[in-house]
């Protein structure tokens, strides 16, 4: 028989043990051992996650140097410090197996923006995980295909593959994508142009967004005149740094 269970307060049992109120109460009030223990929650990702992998490889075949590992890593994207490579070999120096990673799923919002970068432009972190989830969804394997075939044609500037390309996307039992190739169709001889040409709203969209920016950061602060002072500007700065994020406008 317990303590409280024979009318013991917590607060008494607190004041004997040393302990606070709250925990004697929460080990009073549970029902299992595993109710007791603290929670274990999952190591936060650090940029040298994409590379754990590597670093058990090549601790296997016999490199334990931290410092050639660091190296051999930052040749392959890693831009953090040597002292984080000393410390995640730590464990392998023990007998013990390298921390694991429990990464979240990545959102659909996630995906859509790796799928939309083009290879040469992923992180190896990136190039890892979207491979994993081609291999596992043949669905999404044929999107991403795609998704570079249109990608490929902008980069040409070459629309002769238009034709082909809809059809496939009307037949690669995908609802949303064959979808958007009946709209495409409706208008493809505006789609032709955007692809074979140099012209599009990107520099309209730019400035609408430069508009709305500085509404958010003025609105109620200011009159029209220097809001109109300030979009002017902005649009003065992207003229004379174009291809960068022009300096905030003063």
């Amino acid at each position: 028989m317990t303590d409280t269970a024979r009318g013991r307060s917590h607060h008494s049992i607190a004041r004997e043990l040393g302990l606070n109120r709250r925990t004697v109460r929460k080990y009073a009030q549970a029902t299992t051992w595993q109710e007791c223990i603290r929670r274990r929650y999952p190591r936060r990702p650090t940029p040298l996650d994409p590379y754990l992998g590597y670093l058990r490889q090549r601790w296997d075949e016999g490199e334990h140097n931290a410092f050639v590992l660091h190296e051999e890593i930052a040749a392959k994207g890693y831009r953090g410090h040597y002292q984080q490579v000393k410390l995640a070999v730590q464990p392998l120096r023990r007998g013990l197996p390298l921390a694991e990673v429990h990464e979240r799923a990545p959102s659909p919002r996630e995906v859509a923006r790796w799928i939309a970068t083009a290879p040469d432009r992923r992180g190896l972190h990136v190039r890892e995980r979207l491979s994993r989830l081609l291999d596992q969804c043949p669905e999404l394997q044929r999107a991403h295909t795609l998704v570079r075939e249109f990608a490929a044609m902008l980069d040409a500037q070459d629309a002769a593959l238009l034709p082909a390309w809809l059809d496939r996307l009307t037949t690669s039992r995908l609802p949303a994508l064959a979808s958007m190739a009946k709209s495409i169709r409706e208008d493809e001889a505006a789609v032709v142009q955007g692809i074979t040409t140099s012209f599009s709203s990107g520099v309209n969209e730019g400035r609408i967004t430069d508009v709305k920016l500085q509404k958010r950061i003025m609105g109620g602060r200011a009159g029209i005149p220097l809001l109109r002072q300030r979009v002017v500007l902005i649009a003065h700065l992207r003229r004379r740094y174009p291809g960068s994020n022009p300096p905030a406008p003063r």
